[in-house]
């Protein structure tokens, strides 16, 4: 089949944390990046932080997003993001393996998967990320007192999927949404889409005898990942795409209020969004040296302050996590 595909690379990827405050201090001192953004979950009555964090120029692909939700654990298994892999210069592993000693951060060794070497580490929440090296990755970095920019994250990579069958997950990243099957290592597949590499790689880990992971929001799961589409038109043309080929499941676009958004879920169980900016962005309601400075709700939640901060864990973040300045 041929089609013209809309997804161009990553945009987010959501997980559900533990405490807030504890998820601002790993994100912003322990993996370096910016707070970009404190607002709130946009779906439902009860109302829990959605926080945002990205890289020095909060990019597309670059965007990790949590809610801090420790009033329900989820269960970690297949049909889930197993591990979120961040891009750091090549050479860096050895500062990255002694920044998580002082930061006293459970990690493993130095692993290799398709020839790129990577560290394991794990979130207070029981989430796991890598610190995968990428010598073409020129994206710019936040830094911090302890992060320079010659080390820090550059942005996503990409996500390892855990599943218990690759072929239906591996039809539906070639015919649904583009990628391309790019090569297999032991148990994982990788997937790339575009140009390939950081940011656009995809990687499928074949698991089994694994038990299914939760679907809904719960502490120490990952929720979903977010591609990006141009706009709203390329949203409906992977709506197509999707329904011509039987996913009908398909949600309709929901205003995010920064972005716009599309879900679907796909065969292994892992819930895939595509997404767009809304008009302005992160900056619809901050500029680039207020990101993440205060909390801010969406115009239809804006009677329920008062009642919505009463329930919110009072969160700070470093000022290096706000500004340069």
């Amino acid at each position: 089949m041929s089609y013209k595909y809309p997804a161009t690379g990553y945009h987010h990827i959501t997980a559900c944390a533990g405490g807030a405050q504890q998820d601002v201090d790993f994100f912003t001192s322990v993996v370096g990046q910016r707070l970009v953004k404190q607002t709130v979950l946009m779906d439902g009555s009860f109302p829990h932080y959605h926080l945002y964090y990205a890289n020095a120029n909060a990019e597309p692909g670059s965007v990790m997003t949590t809610f801090p939700y420790d009033r329900i654990l989820g269960r970690p298994g297949s049909g889930q993001i197993q591990a979120t892999a961040f891009s750091v210069p090549k050479g860096t592993l050895s500062f990255w393996q002694q920044h998580f000693k002082r930061h006293k951060v459970e990690h493993g060794p130095v692993e290799e998967r398709f020839g790129q070497g990577f560290i394991r580490y794990k979130h207070p929440a029981g989430l796991y990320f890598e610190m995968l090296e990428d010598k073409d990755d020129s994206r710019e970095p936040w830094s911090t007192d302890e992060i320079s920019v010659k080390e820090g994250v550059r942005g996503f990579h990409g996500a390892v999927l855990s599943v218990r069958d690759v072929n239906e997950q591996e039809r539906f990243l070639i015919e649904a949404l583009g990628f391309r099957k790019t090569g297999t290592d032991g148990k994982y597949h990788r997937f790339e889409i575009g140009s390939g590499g950081a940011n656009k790689t995809l990687t499928l880990v074949h698991e089994p005898d694994r038990a299914p992971g939760s679907w809904t929001f719960g502490a120490g799961t990952v929720h979903h990942l977010a591609l990006w589409v141009a706009d709203d038109d390329a949203m409906l043309a992977q709506k197509a795409i999707y329904e011509e080929l039987g996913y009908t499941d398909c949600s309709e676009i929901k205003d995010r209020y920064y972005f716009h958004s599309m879900y679907v879920r796909s065969p292994g169980g892992i819930l895939v969004e595509c997404c767009c900016n809304a008009n302005g962005g992160f900056q619809r309601d901050e500029t680039p040296d207020q990101l993440g400075s205060q909390l801010h709700l969406p115009p239809w939640f804006e009677n329920r302050r008062d009642e919505i901060l009463a329930t919110l864990e009072p969160i700070k973040a470093p000022a290096i996590a706000l500004s340069r300045a």
